[in-house]
């Protein structure tokens, strides 16, 4: 259980240990599932290439606002190289239905964005709720569009949409592994509040 001013928020414990340096969030393949299902943050897995420090300060800020709000750390979502740089990447049938149980989805990215991009086409073959979108990297509603993700404002062709997933908003410049700054988690709540608002 977790108090925020005079509002409590129960947490199922997440299943397993955690990773020190990605600032204590669960290891991969684990739900923090909220009392409700309102909005679920979904983190790549912590490790070695994957500093995911800001996952911890998200949550926090978006349950002060009284959001219920769990985390699903993706078992596969580390993307480890398989050979030189490029990486592999899944994502588990039963983690896309962990994901669609929810209002919205707050998906954390990092700063290679051709990698992330690749990342959400994955994510969004079978995901049918709205999202909001968190990078380091600079990128745009077009560069989702453009992979066959439907967005708030461009929207891929019909045939080569993936899902009825829908990316409402973006926020880029949250460094992976550095203290999400004031502003960018106003930014944040903003626009989550934004997402939930149009779809309740």
């Amino acid at each position: 259980m977790m108090n925020f001013n005079r509002n409590t928020q129960v947490v199922d414990c997440r299943l397993g240990i955690s990773h020190g340096k990605g600032g204590s969030l669960a290891r991969a393949g684990t739900l923090s599932q909220a009392g409700k299902l309102d909005v679920v943050v979904v983190a790549m897995g912590s490790g070695r290439r994957h500093v995911t420090k800001p996952i911890c300060e998200i949550t926090y800020a978006i349950r002060r606002e009284n959001i219920q709000t769990g985390v699903l750390v993706l078992y596969a979502g580390t993307g480890y190289p398989e050979s030189g740089t490029m990486g592999s990447f899944g994502i588990d049938p039963k983690e896309i239905d962990q994901i669609n149980m929810h209002k919205m989805a707050i998906i954390h990215f990092g700063n290679v964005r051709n990698h992330f991009v690749r990342k959400a086409r994955d994510i969004f073959s079978g995901v049918h709720i709205p999202a909001v979108i968190i990078t380091q990297a600079l990128v745009d509603f077009e560069d989702f569009a453009k992979v066959g993700i439907k967005t708030r404002y461009v929207k891929p062709k019909e045939k080569d949409q993936l899902s009825d997933g829908v990316i409402m908003n973006i926020v880029t410049g949250v460094t992976r592994g550095d203290a999400a700054s004031r502003e960018k988690l106003s930014e944040i709540i903003v626009k989550v509040k934004e997402t939930l608002g149009q779809i309740q």
